[in-house]
């Protein structure tokens, strides 16, 4: 059987070193897909493996028309290698899951039914997560938490992977980094409806997992850039001139205070630490303040005004 010219689905998975998971992965989507009757593409998007995984895959094209596979010329991280998958998806629905098995290919169905009822995103949320309470579930909890705090957008989980998108959608995202967790977040700003949908979720039953919770930290770092681009990003001189101005205000009364001692109150102050605290402040609310997401902002108009891509294709099999 020929695969379908025009494929109406795409099914994106991201995969780094899951070889032990690629053939049940692969035969558990195509067991779901094939009986729908509509046309569809499988993905498989390679982040740099070095577990032979290569090879599977190779080896499994050959048999299944429907798969295709993008290989990363070394390990990009998640947000890029769904990134290429956008890039390369030929569908009008997209979808995106691990690689791992955790997320259930039988919601599928279900979650292309709901985007059909009028949604631009349907985001999986794994109620029931198999996941270490401590190291994942809990942290990820305060994520969610935090997230919807900041952001407004109300979802129960932000890092469950398995969503389905309309195509338009999906390609209008630019993930760089590890903004693949603030996907709805992104997609809200493009302007996109969004809901969820309960999903099953398996334990890991191969393979070894690749995050912890030493990443909550890079989570509040892009959740600050999340902010900032959801209430700044047009408009950035009103960020930096309320925080600069604060800071450099401050530094001026300093300074006044000081200058109004020596001239007036006749009092030494070249030794008074307040005096230094002053010019570090002015300096500061004039120069540091803007420098970390004015620098973000610079990378992220790079990006879509040169058209240039966060990863490189070393092949890709057809």
């Amino acid at each position: 059987m020929s695969a379908p010219l025009s494929p109406e689905i795409s099914i994106i998975v991201p995969i780094y070193n899951e070889a032990p998971n690629l053939q049940l992965l692969i035969e558990s989507i195509l067991d779901v897909m094939r009986p729908m009757g509509r046309p569809f593409e499988l993905i498989l998007v390679d982040d740099g493996s070095t577990d032979g995984g290569q090879q599977m895959l190779r080896a499994m094209k050959t048999d299944i028309s429907e798969l295709r596979v993008i290989f990363l010329r070394r390990n990009f991280g998640q947000s890029a290698a769904i990134t290429a998958g956008f890039d390369y998806a030929r569908g009008e629905l997209i979808i995106t899951m691990d690689g791992d098995l955790q997320n259930d290919p039988r919601n599928i169905p279900q979650m292309i039914a709901k985007l059909e009822e009028g949604y631009d995103l349907v985001s999986g949320w794994r109620h029931k997560r198999q996941d270490p309470f401590f190291s994942k579930r809990f942290p990820s909890m305060l994520a969610n938490w935090l997230i919807g705090k900041v952001t407004g957008v109300k979802l129960h989980d932000y890092g469950c992977s398995l969503k389905v998108y309309r195509s338009d959608v999906a390609k209008g995202l630019l993930l760089y980094g590890e903004l693949h967790r603030f996907i709805p977040v992104l997609a809200n700003l493009y302007g996109a409806r969004i809901t969820e949908v309960v999903v099953t979720h398996h334990p890991r039953r191969m393979g070894k997992s690749k995050y912890g919770i030493s990443r909550a930290y890079r989570v509040l770092i892009d959740l600050l850039l999340m902010l900032f681009f959801q209430n700044f990003s047009t408009r950035p001189l009103q960020f930096f001139g309320l925080n600069g101005g604060l800071l450099f205000g401050i530094g001026l009364v300093i300074e006044i205070y000081l200058t109004w001692l020596k001239l007036w109150g006749g009092k030494d102050i070249g030794g008074r630490p307040l005096l230094l605290l002053g010019a570090i402040l002015i300096i500061t609310g004039i120069v540091l303040g803007g420098l970390g997401l004015l620098g973000e902002l610079v990378v992220r108009t790079y990006y879509e005004s040169s058209g240039k891509r966060v990863y490189t294709v070393r092949e890709v099999l057809e």
